[in-house]
Formats: structure tokens, C-alpha cells, sequence
């Protein structure tokens, strides 16, 4: 899978699938994003590779006090992918619809719904949690021996 900004200066290329897609219906996901929800592939950073400009990395606020930094082109300024204090740089929430074909990533599940709009409805048999979840419980156990793997190597550095 590949993607990038609208002016096509930053390029990316996922290798892989990623650990989880989040649909986050945080108000500040909402602000954000200037939509119902943000939705973002949760990859480990080496799974995204730069085939072209780099982005610039903007720290932005953030509901946890914590902030959160957004890779965003330094032409067009579209956000490509988010990295949040919680996994820092190791992990990057890449925007699905930055992606060449965001049909590949629907949502695996759906997060901070008590905040979500009252008209947004969801399919059928979709995850939906109120605020968050536990991931041991959620994610498939190809992606709970990523994350594992992940945090080892982040306890080292």
C-alpha cells in the first residue's frame, strides 16, 4: 500500500497490514480532522517507508494534556500520520485516507463513540467502545505479537 499528501510531494509506503484501524470519535479527533471521526492504521514506524519529501512534524495539543506530533507535509500541510505520546516515535497512526486506496483499511473498531455525533449510526456486528478498549481482548494475535515485539525493543532505548 502506498500514499502521501494531495500535492504528492510526501510519499509512503506501508509494509504490511497494520496492527489495528481506529475510527476515533474523540471531539478532538473531530476538531482535528474537521470530520465525524479520524481514522488511522496503527503501524510500527519502520513499517512506514518514505519514497519521497519528508514531512515536517507539528506538535499539537491534546485532550491528555500530553500533545501529540503530526507529520504533515511541508507544501499542501495535509497530515499524513500521527505519533502519540503513549508509543511515541516507534508507532505512527497513519491517516487511512492519505492512502492511495483507503477501501484496504476499514475500521476494526470504533473508540470515544460517547462523544460521537448523534446521527453517525454503525454497521451491524461493528467493535464500538464508549472511550477505549483492552487491546489483549480486540486485536488478533498476529497483532498483539507486534505490539509485544514493539514494546520490548522500546523498553531497550
Amino acid at each position: 500500500m502506498e500514499g502521501g499528501c494531495t500535492c504528492r510531494n510526501v510519499r509512503y509506503r506501508l509494509n504490511g497490514r497494520p496492527m489495528i484501524v481506529h475510527a476515533c470519535h474523540c471531539t478532538w479527533c473531530q476538531r482535528e480532522t474537521g470530520t465525524v471521526h479520524a481514522l488511522n492504521a496503527m503501524y510500527e514506524a519502520e513499517r512506514v517507508e518514505h519514497i519521497a519529501a519528508e514531512p515536517e512534524i507539528v506538535d499539537t495539543p491534546s485532550a491528555s494534556g500530553k500533545g501529540q506530533k503530526i507529520a504533515r507535509c511541508p507544501r499542501c500541510k495535509v497530515a499524513v500520520w500521527s505519533n502519540y505520546p503513549g508509543a511515541g516515535p516507534a508507532v505512527r497512526f497513519v491517516r487511512v485516507g492519505t492512502m492511495d486506496d483507503p477501501s484496504w483499511c476499514p475500521p476494526d473498531v470504533h473508540i470515544f463513540t460517547s462523544s460521537k455525533q448523534p446521527w453517525v449510526m454503525f454497521p451491524p456486528g461493528a467493535k464500538v467502545f464508549a472511550e477505549y478498549y483492552d487491546r489483549r481482548e480486540v486485536w488478533p494475535v498476529e497483532a498483539q505479537e507486534r505490539w509485544r515485539v514493539l514494546r520490548e525493543r522500546m523498553k531497550k532505548t
